[in-house]
């Protein structure tokens, strides 16, 4: 970008320096649990096993962990046939069989079956309910496995505090009934990024009533997949380590607001569709001086990302008769039209992506086809201080108590 700023733009982004190549770290992680027993002694006369991984929308690098799980189920007694990968979509859309043998990696994909997670009623068993009220109806090949090994990646998440954990589970694994229960509670409480301990996570918490977790491994991944930490063993503790570990990651102090930030959402997935890149968007308003614009750089190659999302903002009149129905009752993935909303209130937001300029500017964005014309134009209009964020998905602006560790619910 060739733009005459007033002075050099301040670059906030995440800590994402690995200290040892991925697989040294997650083969550390697994020869020493942080605590319960190394899964080949777990594997130890069960009938099968079955590891949940994340989808594509998640960074977390499964192709490097899945032959490593693979090996140590084969040493406790399972084979091959005995094992199974489940996709843990939650409400995201299915994917191809050559997304499918990406994801887990050739050589796996070819050993084990690999299956998209279905949210379908007919495909989930309804185990119970929480104290809040969600039916927890999970998937029944993950309900059903003598040996549940969970996997994924630990971040901060606007929605229910932090990423990881259970939440491979439920949402990941459970039905579009239980899911919608679960967010629509976002309605009534907040979370606070990077904090798990809120009530949007305590309910996703008690799936551990219903479902028995055997084995976890977490990672903490950067914007290139490379694993920067991993925990691994019971999903508890796997759990409380890796939240610790993100704050310290992922959490950049705002030292000022800026007068235009300037925001990717740091290349695939997380830029792959709108329906992500309004996370990115989120952490640059945090950085943004009242009024301020902000220019959202994000692909978002398929569209919306969701069909509700792209339905309602087609569809209804305007974003704050949205707004007013989602307020009156929650809508899973048409829920996003509201988090936009509470930037586009405050903000200007200019986008550069691939979509059509008709969709953003339904949804409420300024045109940046041109980014340099766009950019060189707003600091034109007496621009001082221009902030830009790389990777901003995963970079979140520290909360005011800095100085304490997240408080951990589990």
């Amino acid at each position: 970008m060739n733009v005459p700023f007033p002075s050099p733009p301040d670059i906030i982004r995440y800590d994402s320096e690995a200290s040892a190549p991925s697989e040294r770290i997650l083969r550390e992680a697994l020869r020493r649990p942080v605590a319960g027993k190394p899964l080949q002694e777990l594997a130890i006369g069960r009938s099968d096993a079955v590891i949940v991984i994340s989808d594509s929308s998640r960074l977390v690098p499964s192709h490097l962990f899945l032959p490593l799980l693979l090996e140590e189920l084969n040493r406790g007694g399972i084979p091959d046939e005995r094992i199974r990968i489940v996709v843990a979509l939650g409400m995201h859309r299915k994917h191809t069989e050559a997304e499918l043998r990406q994801l887990a990696g050739t050589n796996v994909y070819d050993r084990v079956a690999v299956v998209n997670h279905s949210p379908l009623p007919e495909h989930c068993i309804l185990l119970g309910q929480t104290s809040r009220g969600t039916p927890v109806e999970i998937n029944r090949i993950v309900a059903e496995a003598d040996l549940l090994v969970v996997t994924g990646n630990i971040e901060p998440h606007r929605l229910v505090g932090v990423s990881g954990g259970v939440k491979s589970i439920m949402p990941g694994t459970a039905s579009q009934r239980c899911i919608e229960s679960n967010h629509a509670l976002s309605q009534r409480f907040k979370a606070v990024p990077g904090d798990p301990n809120n009530p949007i996570h305590r309910d996703l918490e008690e799936v551990l009533r219903f479902v028995r977790i055997d084995f976890a491994l977490n990672v903490i991944a950067n914007h290139r997949r490379e694993v920067l930490e991993a925990y691994a063993g019971d999903v508890h503790e796997v759990h409380r380590q890796g939240v610790e570990a993100a704050a310290k990651r992922f959490f950049v102090p705002v030292n000022r607001k800026y007068d235009l930030v300037i925001a990717s959402a740091g290349g695939h997935p997380k830029d792959a569709q709108l329906y992500q890149a309004v996370k990115t968007l989120q952490n640059a308003a945090a950085f943004a001086a009242p009024a301020a614009p902000i220019v959202l750089v994000a692909r978002c190659e398929e569209m919306f990302g969701n069909g509700l999302f792209q339905y309602w903002v087609e569809t209804v009149t305007d974003r704050a008769a949205i707004v007013r129905k989602l307020s009156e009752r929650f809508v899973l993935g048409a829920h996003k039209i509201s988090h936009l909303d509470e930037v586009l209130r405050e903000h200007p937001v200019y986008i550069h992506c691939d979509m059509p300029e008709p969709l953003t500017e339904l949804a409420g964005f300024r045109s940046a086809r041109d980014l340099n014309a766009t950019v060189t134009g707003i600091v034109g209009q007496g621009i001082r201080h221009v902030a830009v964020m790389p990777y901003g998905s995963l970079t979140f602006p520290r909360p005011e108590q800095s100085d304490q560790a997240p408080t951990y619910s589990f």
